[in-house]
C-alpha cells in the first residue's frame, strides 16, 4: 500500500538522523573556531601594534595555527559525514523509487510518458545534493550567526544595529528570489519534458522515421521545443544571475555601512579601531550565509518542487503485493463474470458486460475488429487492469485477492508488442524466473518454438539480440515472449495476436505448439488467423465491447468466413 503523503521522505531520512546530529555539533564547533579571526585580529589592533607586544603576538600566532589545523579537520569530517548521507540517500532512496514504479499498476504507468517516470530519478539527485550538498552545508552553518551578531554586540555595540536592518532587506530579497525563480524553473523543466518527449519517440520510432525519412517532418516541431526551452532557460538563469549579484552588492553595503557607522563611533571614542575591523570581519561571516541563502534558493526551490513530485508519487495506489493465502496451482478454469471497463470518466465502455467461462484446458480464441476490445479483455483476465464492475474468477477465486507475482504465476501473458530486454537470448527467457535451469529453459524454448531457430544461430542462446531485440525479426521475438511465459509453466496462458509476425509455415508450427501446449493448460489466443483459429475449441467474437458470436470452434467457424449474420449475442461460452 502507498505511504501517506510526506512520510515517505521521514522514514528514509530516519537512519541518517543520528548522522545530522554529529554534522551539527562539528557545525558548532567549526563556527566558534570562525571566531577566533575576528578576535586575532582584535587583540593584534588593540594589543600588538597599540603596546608593541611581539610576545603577545608570537602566541597569537601559535593559537591561531592550532585553531585552523583544528578547523581543517573538523571541515574534513563534517564533509565525510555528508558523503556517507549522500550515499544512504542514493542506496534507499533510490531503491524506495524503483521499488514503487514497479509496484504502480499498469494504468497508473501508461498514463504517463516514460520520461515524466524517468525524471522522478532526476527528483532524488535533486533531494540528495540538497540533502547532503552545499545546501544542507548552509544550512547547518545558518543558525551560527547568531554567535556572531552576538559578539559584535559585545565588542561593537555602536554598529550592531546595521545587520538587523541588512538581514531584513536580504530576507525580502530571498523571498522574492524564491517565488520568481520557482516558476521559472517549473516552466523550464515543463518545456524540456516536452522536449525529450519528443526526441524518446523518434528514437523509439528509430526505424520507421529513418524509412520513411520524417526527420524534416519532426525536425520543426522539436526545433521549436527546443527553442521554448532555451527561451524558458535563459529567463530563469537571469533571474537567478540577477538576484545572485544582488546578494553580492548586499555585502559590500554591508562593508559600507559598518565601516562608515564604525568610523563615526571611534571619532566619538565610542569604540577602537580595533574593535571596527573585527566588526567588519564578523559582519561579512553574518551576512555571507544569507547571501548564499538567496544564491541557494534556487536549489530549496527544486528541492521542494522535487519533493511533491515525489509526494505524489509515494502517495499512489500499489497492486497488491502479499496474498493471505497461499492457495496450490490452479487447475486452469477462468471465468469472467459482467465484465465493464473504461479507459476514462464519461467515455464509451471498451468491455461492456462480458461474462465467460473457458477451461480447465483447451484452446479458446478471440476475434472482433480493430477497436473491439480484444486487447483490453486479455489484460483483464491477467489482472493488469482493473474492471470497473464484475470480477475474473480462476478457479472460483476473485484473482483481484492475489499478489501481482502469483497472478502472473498462474496467468501467463504475450501481448502482441512483446518486448525483450537487451542482452541475449536465454538472460531474456529466464528473466521471468531467473533461478530456472538450463533444463527448464531448455523445456520452455522448445515448447515455444524458439529452439527451431536457435540451434541455427553461431552463439545460440548467448546470441546478444540488441535494445529490445531489434537483432531479431518479430516472429523470434514473439516466440522468445512465449517461452518467457512458459517457463513460470501457467495453468492459463494469454497470447494476442501470437502469428502477427508469422511466415504461413512457422504459423503452421505455431498452431501444433498451441494445440499441445492447450492440453495441460487453459490457452486463450487474440487471432484472426484462419490456421489458428480452425484449430480452437470454441471461439469468441467481440463487437463494441459486447459478445456478438460464441460458441464452438466447429458453429462459429462457418458463420465468421461464411458470410451468416451472427445470431443474438450469447453471454457464455465453454471448452
Amino acid at each position: 500500500m502507498s505511504k501517506s503523503r510526506g512520510t515517505w521522505l521521514r522514514s528514509l531520512l530516519a537512519p541518517v538522523k543520528g548522522l545530522y546530529r554529529e554534522v551539527l555539533a562539528l557545525s558548532l564547533f567549526v563556527n566558534l573556531l570562525v571566531l577566533s579571526v575576528p578576535l586575532f585580529v582584535l587583540s593584534v589592533y588593540d594589543r600588538v601594534v597599540f603596546h608593541g607586544g611581539l610576545t603577545t603576538l608570537e602566541a597569537l600566532l601559535i593559537g591561531m595555527a592550532l585553531a585552523l589545523a583544528f578547523d581543517f579537520v573538523l571541515r574534513q569530517a563534517r564533509s565525510r559525514i555528508f558523503q556517507r548521507v549522500a550515499l544512504q540517500i542514493d542506496i534507499e532512496l533510490g531503491r524506495a523509487l524503483f521499488r514503487k514504479i514497479a509496484a504502480l499498476p499498469l494504468r497508473a504507468l501508461e498514463s504517463r510518458a516514460a520520461a515524466d517516470w524517468q525524471a522522478h530519478f532526476n527528483d532524488l539527485e535533486i533531494v540528495r545534493n540538497t540533502r547532503s550538498g552545499s545546501a544542507a552545508v548552509l544550512l547547518c552553518d545558518l543558525p551560527y550567526i547568531l554567535l556572531f551578531f552576538g559578539l559584535i554586540v559585545v565588542i561593537a555595540a555602536p554598529v550592531a544595529w546595521v545587520l538587523p536592518v541588512m538581514l531584513g532587506i536580504l530576507l525580502l530579497i530571498a523571498a522574492s528570489s524564491g517565488l520568481l525563480v520557482s516558476r521559472a524553473s517549473e516552466a523550464e523543466r515543463s518545456a524540456a519534458r516536452e522536449r525529450d518527449g519528443l526526441l524518446s519517440e523518434m528514437i523509439q520510432g528509430r526505424a520507421t522515421v529513418k524509412a520513411l525519412a520524417l526527420d524534416p517532418a519532426l525536425r520543426a516541431p522539436w526545433e521549436a521545443q527546443h527553442a521554448k526551452t532555451i527561451e524558458a532557460g535563459l529567463k530563469r538563469g537571469g533571474l537567478a544571475d540577477a538576484f545572485g549579484n544582488l546578494g553580492h552588492s548586499m555585502v559590500m553595503l554591508t562593508t559600507v555601512a559598518l565601516t562608515t557607522v564604525g568610523a563615526l563611533a571611534v571619532l566619538d571614542q565610542q569604540m577602537t579601531i580595533g574593535a571596527l575591523v573585527a566588526a567588519n570581519i564578523l559582519g561579512t561571516r553574518f551576512i555571507s550565509p544569507l547571501v548564499q541563502l538567496v544564491n541557494n534558493w534556487r536549489s530549496f526551490a527544486a528541492y521542494r518542487d522535487a519533493a511533491r513530485r515525489l509526494d505524489a508519487l509515494f502517495a499512489e495506489g500499489e497492486e497488491r503485493s502479499d496474498t493471505v493465502l497461499e492457495l496450490p496451482r490452479p487447475k486452469g478454469r477462468l471465468t469472467a463474470e459482467s465484465l465493464v471497463f473504461t479507459y476514462g470518466e464519461g467515455q464509451r465502455p471498451v468491455i461492456d458486460g462480458i461474462s465467460m467461462r473457458l477451461g480447465p484446458g483447451g484452446l479458446h480464441a478471440v476475434v472482433g475488429r480493430n477497436g473491439s476490445g480484444k486487447s483490453t479483455l486479455l489484460k483483464l483476465l491477467q489482472g493488469l487492469y482493473p474492471p470497473d464492475s464484475g470480477r475474473v474468477l480462476l478457479d472460483e477465486t476473485d484473482i483481484a485477492q492475489h499478489a501481482r507475482g502469483q497472478v502472473a504465476d498462474w496467468i501467463g501473458y504475450v501481448p502482441q508488442d512483446c518486448f525483450l530486454f537487451a542482452g541475449n537470448i536465454r538472460d531474456n527467457i529466464a528473466m521471468s524466473r531467473p533461478e530456472a535451469s538450463d533444463e527448464e529453459i531448455l523445456t520452455a524454448a522448445e515448447r515455444a518454438g524458439v529452439q527451431a531457430f536457435v540451434a541455427e544461430l553461431p552463439a545460440g542462446y548467448a546470441t546478444e539480440i540488441g535494445e529490445g531485440g531489434t537483432r531479431l525479426s518479430g516472429g523470434q521475438r514473439q516466440r522468445i515472449a512465449i517461452a518467457r511465459a512458459l517457463l513460470r509453466d501457467p495453468p492459463v496462458l494469454l497470447l494476442d495476436e501470437p502469428s502477427a509476425n508469422l511466415d504461413p509455415q512457422a504459423e503452421e508450427s505455431l498452431r501444433d505448439q498451441l494445440v499441445e501446449l492447450a492440453k495441460t493448460r487453459t490457452l486463450l489466443v487474440s487471432t484472426h488467423s484462419p490456421t489458428l483459429l480452425g484449430v480452437c475449441d470454441s471461439i469468441m467474437a467481440l463487437q463494441a465491447g459486447k459478445i456478438a458470436l460464441a460458441g464452438s470452434g466447429r458453429d462459429v467457424l462457418p458463420r465468421l468466413f461464411g458470410g451468416a449474420a451472427p445470431p443474438e449475442a450469447k453471454t457464455r461460452t465453454g471448452a
